[in-house]
């Protein structure tokens, strides 16, 4: 059985008298990709930037790894290995994409003046390694045929493709994604799922993904975490989820849920 990779224990955020998360509580299992949903206003994503860093709780605590990571700001949670998509900086449109990925690791040896200037071998062999890498992750995107195209020429699907390949550069082991599929055509929300997958199967890869196409976690995610009021309402998987009472009457609505079904 799998252990958990991140658990929520009792966490709130609240904004003056407004209690955007509530005592939320949560497990996400090493190794799995767990979908989020819930109605606009439901705490998702103020969940979200809560493990990631970008806001400090009003009281719980998260746990990464065994560790509490609580209220760490998201540059140290980056180097643990906890990365949320947007949080990756976005594109640098005038490079390709090749030296956009090559951009992501830190504290490159080229990055410092002297070793620039007094270790040129430490610095170009450390390039030919990131660089050597960032190649991989081209070829194992599909986007070999892009790399030396200028990331600001890419469309929406592939931009988020390319951000897929950032969190390759530094081997992410909890990647939190946010709404992944929106304004993304279908067929590259297909190979952005099949990335995703891969990714999962073939470099372990553990995801937690907010995303409210039905259609997209169902075929992607198991377990679906339910959230309402800032809180967890129902987990399960999609087909349990369609089916909970609860569920239904709560806030997906009858229509949306049947059409899942079809």
């Amino acid at each position: 059985m799998s252990q958990s990779i991140l658990q929520v224990n009792n966490l709130s955020k609240h904004f003056g008298g407004l209690a955007a998360v509530s005592n939320c509580s949560l497990k996400i299992k090493e190794g799995s990709i767990t979908g989020i949903i819930g109605p606009n206003g439901s705490g998702k994503t103020t969940l979200f930037n809560l493990i990631a860093g970008n806001l400090k709780s009003s009281n719980g605590e998260v746990v990464f790894n065994d560790e509490n990571i609580t209220d760490l700001p998201s540059h140290e949670l980056f180097a643990k290995g906890l990365l949320r998509t947007f949080q990756i900086a976005h594109e640098f449109s005038n490079l390709t994409v090749l030296e956009n990925l090559m951009m992501v690791p830190a504290n490159q040896s080229g990055e410092n003046l002297i070793n620039a200037l007094l270790k040129p071998g430490l610095v170009k062999k450390e390039e030919e390694q990131v660089r050597s890498k960032a190649y991989d992750v081209v070829e194992f995107l599909n986007l070999k045929h892009l790399a030396n195209e200028r990331a600001g020429n890419l469309s929406g699907g592939q931009k988020k493709l390319l951000e897929l390949g950032r969190t390759m550069m530094v081997d992410a082991k909890l990647v939190l994604l946010d709404e992944v599929g929106a304004g993304v055509n279908r067929t590259l929300l297909k190979d952005l799922g099949t990335a995703i997958l891969k990714l999962n199967k073939e470099k372990n890869y553990t995801f937690c993904m907010i995303e409210h196409d039905m259609d997209f976690i169902s075929r992607m995610c198991d377990p679906v975490i339910v959230m309402a009021e800032g809180s967890v309402l129902f987990e399960g998987t999609s087909d349990e989820v369609k089916k909970n009472e609860k569920v239904i009457e709560s806030y997906l609505g009858r229509s949306t849920i049947s059409k899942g079904k079809e």
